[in-house]
């Protein structure tokens, strides 16, 4: 079957579900948000199952922004659903067809409206997520880092394909399709094959209908997550898996959306921060005592999306993920292990105390 084929019938599938979801239509209800903020809150809305402010993210970027809009639930697809459902995202790729394919199945809102509920619903894995920290930093990669990109394609294919732990073949693979396309400053640049890649991945058994909609994941998002999938998705094929939620922290209103909305990539998540330093915490103590200045907040913003903004509601639980997300939460930082477990115990601790901080910066919207 080829790809035109099998994004047709995805199509199909999106227009047939879309012409009963019409029947029971959201409100379209935007608010007055940035579009940095919006963002923010339509993500961490699926993550964390909430449908009702995922909507009215997603209904503010379509007045506001709306190639912010689609970009961004092609990236959420990818990045938070990913072999959780990856029937989720295949209909995601589907509604980034077109403005024009769309109207004719309902309209802009129809079909945004009813992804956003579809991933909200669903089984999320964030291993795609987690495998670019552990590319970019977990340091039993650094020999890889340097060795990989001098090699040729083939031999690159025989790493992804061959034995090895997903880690080494999720760098490969990185490489395979090119650093020079997708956010990759701290890896060595190497122009890639990506479509020879995904054609190399068909050959080697991966089915068709998991590899086009990563093909076309290239085409929409222009991020290296789609390339993890179909590595993730043959393992899982072979891995018990159950779900489980996540321990979420509780929410707190802060200029009219939740807390966690203000982390690390927005502006007022960034001030939050940086107050939160200077405060008299815990965490803000020990940072000083075992961080450089100029390191420290980014490590404080990756150690919050590790205990806040990256949670969610239904996570796949499975060994693979598992493994690469403990490599992630606990290896990636510029820290020792055991430093990371006493900060990340610590900052848990004190996330009341940011919330002071977020309070004290960021104005009632």
């Amino acid at each position: 079957m080829n790809g035109i084929h099998i994004l047709e019938l995805n199509r199909t599938e999106l227009a047939d579900l879309i012409l009963d979801h019409r029947q029971d239509l959201p409100p379209f209800r935007p608010q007055t948000l940035t579009p940095w903020i919006a963002m923010s809150l339509m993500q961490k809305a699926i993550r964390r199952g909430r449908v009702d402010l995922a909507l009215m993210g997603a209904a503010t970027l379509l007045q506001d922004s709306p190639e912010r809009l689609w970009r961004r639930l092609g990236i959420t697809a990818f990045e938070d659903i990913g072999v959780g459902d990856f029937d989720a995202v295949s209909l995601t790729m589907a509604g980034l067809t077109g403005k024009v394919w769309r109207k004719g199945v309902g309209g802009d809102w129809a079909v945004a409206s009813y992804l956003v509920q579809r991933m909200c619903e669903s089984v999320k894995c964030r291993a795609t997520d987690d495998l670019i920290m552990v590319c970019t930093h977990h340091p039993s990669l650094a020999q890889e880092r340097y060795h990989l990109p001098e090699q040729n394609f083939p031999e690159l294919m025989n790493r992804i394909t061959g034995k090895g732990p997903m880690s080494m073949k999720a760098l490969a693979m990185w490489f395979a399709v090119g650093t020079d396309r997708f956010r990759a400053d701290e890896l060595q640049r190497r122009c890639g094959e990506p479509q020879a890649v995904m054609d190399a991945l068909c050959d080697s058994g991966i089915p068709d209908t998991v590899v086009e909609v990563c093909r076309e994941g290239f085409k929409k998002t222009n991020e290296i997550l789609p390339a993890f999938i179909p590595l993730l998705w043959r393992k899982l094929q072979s891995s018990n898996h159950h779900v489980e939620p996540d321990d979420l922290p509780p929410d707190e209103i802060i200029g009219n959306v939740p807390c966690w909305v203000y982390d690390m990539h927005t502006r007022d998540g960034k001030r939050a921060m940086a107050h939160f330093l200077k405060m008299d915490s815990e965490t803000s103590r020990w940072m000083r005592e075992h961080t450089p200045s100029k390191g420290r907040s980014n490590i404080l913003g990756e150690m919050l999306f590790r205990i806040e903004s990256g949670c969610v509601d239904r996570r796949l639980n499975w060994d693979v993920g598992n493994c690469i997300r403990r490599m992630a939460d606990l290896e990636g930082y510029d820290l020792t292990k055991s430093d990371a477990e006493i900060c990340l115990a610590l900052f848990r601790n004190d996330l009341p105390v940011l919330n002071e901080a977020r309070r004290i910066v960021i104005p009632n919207l």
